[in-house]
């Protein structure tokens, strides 16, 4: 099971999946929803937000605190969603916002907890493969930043992540139905859902843009050499990045950042390596991705002299420009002023 991260806005905690790719994986699509409810004293019933996301990209929106009672589209492309679906969409979601205060309730109980600022989240969403077909379905719980349940699809049992959630265990399993009308859903309207949606926005969501990828060297006060392969603007936001040491793969002083989204519809990442300095030439960053046609490898490379002299002639260039002209203008201005007498 991944774990939930969770990160601070205004008023409000929302979860993300958190996604550690070790290899690239073409060829499937992806539907999840986002959802958190906070409590918080003094402010009413909780705050509702559910986001979607297609592919990573996120593609509606709903606010409980908004005055338009309904999902927003967050791409053009949904313009392109029947007023039906969307009525029914947005009834589901307003229906989810309930369960989850009585939801906040329930926990406050079980944790023996007062009044206070409380939050319970929700990922649920599916994965196909590029041929339609079924890939996996998943729905976990957190409460209070925590992992606190998530449904196993093989089994149809909940797995509680801490003591309290037993609470919930038992009450969910008492009911098969739970899990049961869960898996349908995962199994195939997620899926019915996934493929519309991929149709809608075909243009963005199916196009593949490889990614811009770069070598640099950083080196620090105490003699630490760091490689840094970091890649660019590419679609879809699947990627492997490795470093590669005489051809072996480095799994040792290695670290990475996430896929994380460059805000233009594009992703990025990058893989830190950690050497002997002198032993730049002995590496290799393989990068691996659907927009590439044969993985890509790249070393670092220092900048030689030639291109520090062209640097240096441009500069000089630049400076006699700069005081021809202002020779010029001298000339120009001490004419003048002659011709008036000034001098």
């Amino acid at each position: 099971m991944e774990s939930l991260v969770f990160y601070r806005e205004p008023f409000v905690l929302f979860l993300s999946l958190a996604v550690t790719l070790t290899e690239t994986k073409a060829g499937f699509h992806s539907l999840k929803y986002l959802q958190s409810s906070m409590s918080v004293p003094g402010l009413g019933k909780p705050r509702f937000i559910s986001m979607g996301y297609v592919d990573n990209q996120r593609f509606v929106r709903f606010d409980s605190d908004s005055s338009i009672e309904r999902e927003e589209p967050q791409v053009q492309w949904m313009d392109k969603i029947s007023r039906e679906d969307w009525a029914r969409n947005s009834r589901v979601v307003s229906e989810t916002a309930h369960t989850f205060q009585v939801g906040l309730q329930n926990l406050q109980v079980y944790y023996n907890q007062s009044e206070g600022v409380h939050t319970y989240q929700r990922l649920v969403g599916c994965e196909m493969f590029s041929n339609g077909t079924f890939r996996r379905g998943f729905e976990q719980f957190a409460y209070d930043g925590q992992d606190y349940i998530s449904l196993d699809l093989e089994t149809l049992s909940w797995t509680a992540a801490v003591q309290s959630a037993l609470n919930s265990k038992h009450k969910w399993e008492a009911e098969q139905g739970i899990a049961e009308r869960q898996k349908v859903y995962l199994n195939t309207k997620c899926i019915w859902w996934l493929q519309k949606y991929l149709e809608y926005g075909k243009e963005m969501l199916l196009r593949t843009e490889p990614p811009s990828v770069q070598v640099t060297r950083h080196a620090s006060p105490n003699g630490e050499v760091i490689l840094r392969c970091r890649a660019q603007e590419f679609y879809p936001s699947e990627i492997s990045l490795s470093w590669l040491r005489d051809g072996e793969e480095q799994l040792q002083d290695v670290e990475f950042i996430e896929t994380r989204p460059a805000g233009d519809g594009t992703f990025q990442k990058w893989a830190a390596v950690r050497i002997i300095s002198g032993q730049e030439g002995k590496y290799t960053c393989l990068v691996r991705h659907e927009g590439l046609s044969e993985p890509l490898t790249l070393k670092w490379e220092p900048q030689s002299s030639s291109i520090w002299l062209i640097v240096v002639v441009i500069a000089v260039v630049h400076l006699l420009i700069s005081v021809l002209a202002g020779v010029v203008i001298w000339r120009k201005k001490s004419a003048r002023w002659r011709r008036k007498g000034l001098y």
